[in-house]
């Protein structure tokens, strides 16, 4: 199954996108200029292309990619002032 949602946070509004993968979901919210993502997606990929992209580990939902500690940056996401510590919903206001 493939879910698409518009999530409203702080006046924005942002695509989440979950596809249920076995033993857990793949889980994407996609901001203006960048996007979180779960750990299964892979950041080397996402510098080599120039992303800007946050990565999550553990999560399971839209709502657990938003409040658990961001993991890794990309060097472009870096760039825009993304921190390791701060939590999703945090990052997201700089993508």
């Amino acid at each position: 199954m493939i879910q698409i949602e518009n999530l409203s946070l702080d006046g924005e509004t942002y695509t989440g996108i979950k596809i249920d993968t076995k033993p857990a979901p793949i889980v994407v919210i996609n901001g203006r200029k960048g996007f979180l993502m779960c750990g299964y997606l892979n950041m080397e990929a996402a510098d080599k292309t120039g992303a800007i992209a946050v990565s999550i580990s553990g999560v399971n939902s839209f709502d657990d990619l938003l409040n658990k500690e961001v993991g890794k940056i990309s060097v472009k996401a870096r760039q825009e002032g993304v921190k390791e510590g701060m939590t999703g919903k945090e990052a997201l206001k700089f993508l």
